[in-house]
């Protein structure tokens, strides 16, 4: 059972963590236990919006992780998956329909892809590089999806996206009817290099689109300065980056929730997936999870459940309900202070900030091999951290 559809189960599951909105089933970004990571965005097409309740861009983020043992499967599972069932329904917990197509990026320890949607039809782009890095600004024709490498000329070693189709025409795969489907629309004539965001991007943007687009260069543009020392700081620090758009916190829209990944190539290594838990990333924590055996569960992050949802019953979203997790009201009320008295706010910050230090370097010492923790004290670890910041607001 996804948010709006039921589909067939698959016969095998991989373990995920995920960082969602509470009311529905799919998540906004996550992880599973292989180390594939996946995150999505909304975007804008020419394409139609179904507002008929179909998946949404979010459940295909998890189903990529529930059943996708690497990036370019979790894609296959993706593509497949929207191909049959398509995207639709509303991704806001309103009454009135919030309803967007999406773009995903995916990584694992071995490769990184961005894959975009409009309706049904999609492209992807495999990024090359010594070092596949991806960002949020948060593949030739398949039926039976395979896919096949890029050349080298496409090789990056960093990538971002934000709101809007960034595929030119570097495709490396892509639906097996999208140029058709463009030829007969009258968005490309057939000559000439085909470029997804070109052909299907819309004549007219939405006045939100526009910001994307200079989210957007921003990401690339501090991606690039840091090229060749890119670590899990420069990217939190990117995250938190209110200047270029990339942390929002204006109008009464903040930045729900942020995720940063380390995936060492080394096998013997284990992934390293720090979430915040918390909206603004500039003043929340970014604490450790690795996949072992025995995890405690979190409670403190896990949003409540009830017997009469809105979001389950239909009309949906006719009532409201309070789904803050236990941290997210702590959080909150810190971040009340912090607006209210600058001082003291700023020692619970830096407070804040060297218990996120701690948790870095112990992540670091564990990546060199300079620590080797016991299993009990990593199935502990997200735990403890989380414990760690709840006492600093009280």
């Amino acid at each position: 059972q996804c948010t709006y559809l039921e589909i067939e189960q698959a016969e095998r599951t991989h373990a995920v963590v995920l960082s969602r909105p509470a009311w529905l089933w799919g998540a906004e970004m996550g992880a599973n236990e292989h180390g594939v990571c996946v995150g999505n965005e909304g975007v804008w097409t020419r394409e139609p919006l179904g507002e008929d309740e179909a998946l949404l861009g979010m459940d295909l983020v998890r189903l990529g992780l529930e059943r996708g043992s690497s990036a370019r499967e979790a894609l296959e599972v993706i593509v497949a998956l929207l191909e049959r069932y398509g995207q639709g329904g509303s991704c806001k917990e309103e009454p009135v329909p919030f309803v967007y197509h999406n773009t995903f990026l995916l990584a694992d320890r071995a490769e990184a892809w961005v894959l975009e949607t409009a309706g049904r039809y999609w492209a992807a782009q495999r990024i090359r590089g010594e070092r596949a890095l991806v960002v949020p600004g948060g593949w030739g024709a398949l039926s039976s999806p395979s896919l096949t490498p890029p050349p080298p000329a496409f090789a990056e070693g960093s990538r971002n996206i934000s709101n809007q189709l960034s595929i030119g025409r570097e495709i490396t795969a892509e639906h097996a009817g999208l140029r058709q489907r463009a030829c007969s629309q009258g968005w490309w004539n057939g000559d000439g290099e085909f470029s997804f965001a070109e052909v299907f991007s819309l004549t007219h943007q939405p006045a939100r689109m526009e910001a994307a687009k200079a989210r957007y260069r921003a990401g690339k543009e501090l991606l690039r300065q840091h090229a060749g020392h890119i670590t899990a700081e420069t990217f939190m620090a990117i995250l938190r980056d209110k200047a270029s758009g990339i942390c929002v916190d204006s109008e009464g829209f903040r930045t729900a929730g942020s995720m940063v990944s380390v995936l060492p190539r080394d096998p013997t290594l284990p992934c390293v997936h720090f979430f915040t838990a918390t909206p603004d990333p500039s003043r929340s924590v970014f604490k450790p999870f690795v996949f072992v055996a025995g995890l405690k569960p979190a409670p403190q992050v896990r949003s409540p459940t009830f017997r009469d949802d809105p979001a389950k019953k239909v009309p949906r979203f006719q009532s409201t309900v309070d789904r803050r997790h236990e941290l997210y009201r702590r959080h909150q009320a810190a971040l009340e202070l912090m607006e209210k008295d600058q001082e003291r706010g700023q020692k619970l910050l830096q407070t804040l900030r060297d218990l996120e230090k701690q948790g870095l370097e112990g992540m670091n010492a564990l990546l060199a091999g300079t620590v080797a923790p016991r299993p009990e004290e990593l199935a502990d670890l997200f735990f403890d951290c989380v414990e760690a910041e709840m006492k600093f607001y009280t």
